[in-house]
């Protein structure tokens, strides 16, 4: 991982942690309503509110792990664009639930996760193949069975399955895409 992407996990951290004042945290949060009415920085900055320090927390340590896990896969362009479609991704999909207000980061940490174990097992890793069917289960079994009531007890919210299955979906699609676009321009070099 190099010293850019250190930087920008900064960056995205302190933000993260800025948008915790009460005063920008009423203005960032995904609010349903607020969003339809014209307020659409709402579908990436809801990505970026928490509804206490421990949810901040737990989403600032995942986004630090993934990277970290995939440190090797990572340029600093790619995710941007990653993570930055992510969260426009989760945030207008969430529309189409009845959620009303939404706030965190892991919609777009599964996302990443997704996208970056399909890359490397795209590369020729089989083994994040695993990470892949790990990933599958763990949103099947929220999916079916609801998230476990310890996190809703510990962020004081209702954890946000949907974004889960949104950001997974999107990330590992994105991945394939992007694989697809490269072999494209690969053979129109030739």
């Amino acid at each position: 991982m190099g010293m850019r992407v250190i930087l920008l996990l900064i960056s995205i951290t302190a933000l993260m942690g800025l948008l915790q004042l009460p005063s920008l945290h009423e203005w960032a949060q995904w609010d349903h309503n607020a969003i339809i009415e014209g307020q659409w920085w709402r579908i990436v900055t809801g990505n970026l509110t928490h509804t206490n320090l421990y949810h901040l927390g737990m989403n600032v340590g995942g986004l630090w792990i993934i990277s970290f896990i995939f440190r090797e896969q990572i340029s600093i362009r790619q995710f941007i664009v990653v993570f930055t479609g992510l969260c426009i991704a989760v945030g207008s999909l969430l529309l189409l639930t009845s959620m009303q207000l939404y706030v965190g980061l892991s919609g777009v940490l599964h996302g990443l996760f997704g996208f970056y174990a399909m890359q490397e097992y795209r590369l020729g890793r089989k083994s994040s193949l695993y990470l892949l069917i790990g990933l599958a289960a763990k949103i099947i079994w929220e999916q079916c069975f609801g998230s476990p009531t310890g996190t809703e007890a510990l962020i004081h919210a209702k954890v946000a399955i949907d974004a889960h299955l949104f950001g997974s979906v999107f990330g590992v699609t994105l991945s394939i895409a992007t694989d697809i676009l490269q072999t494209i321009k690969t053979k129109k070099e030739l």
